[in-house]
């Protein structure tokens, strides 16, 4: 059965229920996006995980990838495989000493290692025949003035970060990580640590 290959393309609050968030997939060489309705925490780890953000503590998901690293296991890919009633079921497809194993998952949690790992993300043709929305031509174009627009937001909040003073920088960190803003979060630890760098370098 023909695979066909997703990335993550939005991670934002689910429109039909404000406790979860939705995960789109967007399909590799095409116009198709899967949309996955998963939970706070499996959006908090998939998010930290793309920010490259490091916990003091392992998150469960850290837990489990520092696991598989001890054992020499690889995980190859993931493949959502299957969508009963509107759930989907997803496996993760790990290597050992040559040998292909493949584990049963929640598809969020499967997401949330893949980005960990790095590793591809994939489903069947029938499932996005089911379960894809098709960009048209004026979606797609939309999409794109979102994406120019945001990334010129997100400069201007750049500069504005760096204008700040580290008291106001810490400040800010604690607020909008109560708000679960991990991708502002991490720009702000970074201009914190890269504050600290020439602080140290000059003393």
């Amino acid at each position: 059965m023909k695979k066909v290959e997703l990335d993550i393309v939005a991670l934002s609050h689910s429109v039909t229920n404000s406790h979860n968030y939705a995960v789109v997939l967007g399909e590799a060489n095409g116009n198709r996006r899967l949309p996955i309705i998963i939970g706070g925490f499996e959006a908090q780890a998939i998010a930290v995980a793309m920010e490259k953000m490091a916990p003091n503590r392992p998150l469960t998901h850290d837990l489990f990838r520092n696991t598989l690293d001890a054992f020499q296991i690889t995980l190859k890919e993931i493949v959502i495989n299957n969508l009963l009633d509107g759930i989907f079921y997803a496996r993760m497809v790990c290597m050992k000493d040559g040998e292909l194993y493949e584990i049963d998952s929640r598809t969020s949690d499967a997401i949330a290692m893949a980005v960990r790992f790095e590793c591809p993300i994939y489903t069947y043709e029938f499932i996005m025949e089911q379960a894809g929305v098709v960009l048209d031509e004026q979606e797609a174009a939309q999409q794109s003035k979102t994406i120019r627009k945001k990334s010129s937001q997100k400069k201007a909040e750049e500069a504005s970060i760096e204008t700040m003073s580290v008291e106001n920088l810490e400040k800010l960190l604690a607020k909008v990580l109560s708000n679960e803003d991990y991708e502002k979060a991490a720009k702000i630890r970074d201009e914190l640590n890269n504050r600290k760098g020439i602080d140290s370098g000059q003393s």
